[in-house]
């Protein structure tokens, strides 16, 4: 078992392929950070035998690949394949900007990719131009619905609320939702890197959240949470629709407690927590030589830095990291 300094175990691994995305998000990405290709990201086979290892020697049980977006790898289908192809892993899911999924969607099912997870922040294109940096909206709904047709479900639509911009629009994006019987997650806006000093004029609690949509839908009746960093419900639109409704809250009520993950960058760089510093570098036990007993050292000591509750501000661009 792989578990932190608080005894919690590891079981979940998000493993961003690539700090480049086809977006820039204002959430996400400042305008001065450009998409620079590096020569030192994690190949296939190194990602193939990293999970295999965690799965073989930890009882690591399921991988999320994210980025930047993982459509951005040429290589991601390999990836998926051998990914899929270690006994062991029950779940392999990707989030994604959706902007591939029209066109590739059945191939990601075939390579086993088992669910997506799709940014969609707003429901008016130019309001989703501003947001994105990019005019993709229905392009990203034909997208979600591919995603349903390939079967790579449940498919989530993740939504992150930013006051002044999208906080208007909750109703109609669950509404829409729940016409797709797709699952949504609206989420907290986190104080990440150089775009934290604009946090405190753009969040938006996931109480106040709630109250709005409680006028249109019906039922709220929870679900069990489990590991899930989400808090969900069923629901009921006016129309009887039957829908999922969550909350991702990491900054008015986290879940630090039951965190069962880490995060593995592109270039091998270990982050215990999304908000926390990275602690370290896995790269050592890839190069040169694959060295099983260095990369459970690395681990070991990088996990002795978690923390029992995240950092009240992030410290890196979350692009580079992966959410």
């Amino acid at each position: 078992m792989l578990n932190d300094a608080d005894g919690r175990t590891i079981r979940y691994l998000r493993l961003s392929l690539t700090e480049s995305c086809q977006m820039r998000c204002t959430y996400c990405r400042p305008d001065w950070l450009t998409n620079t290709p590096h020569h030192d990201t994690l190949q296939p086979d190194e990602i193939h035998w990293l999970v295999s290892h965690l799965v073989q020697r930890h009882g690591l049980r399921k991988v999320r690949l994210t980025g930047g977006d993982p459509t951005a790898r040429a290589d991601l289908l390999e990836i998926i394949r051998r990914i899929a192809s270690i006994p062991g892993i029950e779940d392999l899911a990707m989030t994604t900007n959706g902007l591939t999924l029209a066109h590739r969607a059945h191939d990601y099912a075939a390579a086993g990719l088992r669910r997506v997870n799709v940014s969609l922040d707003s429901l008016d294109p130019q309001r989703f131009t501003r947001l994105t940096g990019v005019d993709a909206m229905e392009r990203v709904i034909r997208g979600i619905d591919a995603a349903r047709q390939a079967g790579l479900g449940p498919v989530k639509i993740n939504t992150v609320v930013v006051r002044h911009n999208n906080e208007d629009e909750l109703v109609d994006l669950a509404r829409f939702a729940a016409e797709r019987s797709t699952e949504i997650r609206f989420i907290e806006l986190m104080p990440m890197g150089p775009l934290a000093e604009q946090w405190a004029d753009r969040y938006v609690t996931a109480a106040e959240m709630r109250r709005n949509l409680e006028q249109h839908f019906t039922g709220w009746e929870p679900i069990d949470q489990g590991s899930d960093s989400a808090t969900r419900y069923a629901v009921t639109d006016p129309h009887g629709n039957h829908s999922t409704v969550g909350f991702i809250t990491p900054m008015s009520c986290n879940f630090c407690d039951a965190c069962n993950r880490i995060r593995i960058t592109s270039r091998a760089q270990l982050y215990p927590c999304l908000m926390d510093k990275p602690a370290g570098s896995l790269m050592p036990a890839f190069r040169d030589r694959r060295d099983p007993d260095l990369l459970d050292d690395l681990l070991a000591r990088g996990l002795s830095h978690k923390q029992p509750h995240h950092p009240q501000e992030g410290h890196v661009v979350m692009t580079h990291i992966g959410g």
